[in-house]
């Protein structure tokens, strides 16, 4: 394939993982009207309609998720073959997507040994829960993340997660409650069906008190005492406690990469790689 057939799938790829024409523009450094025009003549080419337009953006059509997955290992190919002749560095964008309480302990120790060995990789980070990061994945709007798995002997585990109840005392005085204040991410999260399972097998009356999906949310509210949260062990900060007297075991859990291709690119791969050989080396507990 020539050179310009793969600028028009590179311009491609973008437009497929941002959803918008006049975002993709931007990153590519062309109009919005010039990217059209590079999408329709790829139409052309491959005779298929690849982008259903809206009002709203655009999205891809069946030939469309199609050819991505062609153009993005196309591409991959290309790139790693020019790295390796020219003995060149990895370059290129890399978009991560990680649950906050892991990029708050973990990603300090990850990344700065990668981005140490790899200037010229620029890193984009999403943080989100890992039930809202897998449609970014299945959508290729990110490129690997960092995701929750409730099985921590899962093939594909790298670390074990434990959760924990945390309050701002070790015997808080929410514990003598009738119905005890939790809280807790989405509904959706492992966390939130981790503390109502185990709050029902003990027949324990709660309550949803406080919702949040921030970190620093829960932290915040379980510092003012008025609930207990749930939280993985190494993000809990030193000023609060773990809570065990009164409550139900929770849970192990373990963290996982995942990849929006089934064959990534090489500074995807080698970022995947690099967090495989790390991750499990990082101490318990970082600082928060």
């Amino acid at each position: 394939m020539s050179e310009p057939d793969l600028a028009l799938l590179r311009s491609f790829s973008v437009v497929a993982r941002t959803g918008s024409l006049s975002t993709a523009a931007v990153q590519v450094g062309r109009t919005q009207s010039a990217l059209s025009m590079q999408m329709r003549r790829l139409e052309d080419l491959t005779g298929h309609i690849l982008l259903h337009r809206t009002g709203a953006g655009v999205r891809l059509t069946t030939a469309g998720e199609r050819l991505l997955g062609h153009a993005d290992a196309l591409l991959a190919r290309h790139d790693e073959m020019l790295a390796d002749l020219r003995g060149t560095t990895l370059k290129g964008a890399v978009s991560l997507g990680c649950p906050e309480d892991y990029s708050i302990t973990f990603l300090p120790g990850l990344l700065k040994g990668f981005c140490a060995r790899n200037p010229e990789v620029e890193l984009r980070m999403v943080c989100a829960p890992t039930p809202e990061l897998r449609p970014l994945l299945h959508r290729r709007q990110i490129d690997i993340a960092l995701v929750s798995l409730p099985d921590p002997a899962h093939p594909e585990v790298i670390r074990p997660e434990h959760f924990v109840w945390v309050a701002d005392a070790p015997e808080p005085a929410v514990l003598g409650a009738a119905s005890l204040p939790l809280a807790l991410t989405a509904p959706s999260t492992l966390d939130y069906r981790a503390a109502c399972d185990a709050m029902d097998a003990l027949n324990r009356r709660y309550r949803v008190a406080f919702a949040s999906n921030s970190l620093a949310g829960l932290i915040a509210i379980a510092r003012s005492g008025h609930a207990i949260a749930v939280l993985t062990r190494t993000a809990v900060p030193p000023d609060l406690h773990i809570v065990t007297a009164g409550m139900p075991p929770l849970p192990t859990i373990g963290i996982a990469v995942e990849y929006a291709e089934p064959r990534p690119g090489p500074a995807v791969r080698a970022l995947g790689d690099h967090i495989r050989q790390v991750l499990p080396t990082l101490a318990d507990r970082q600082t928060v």
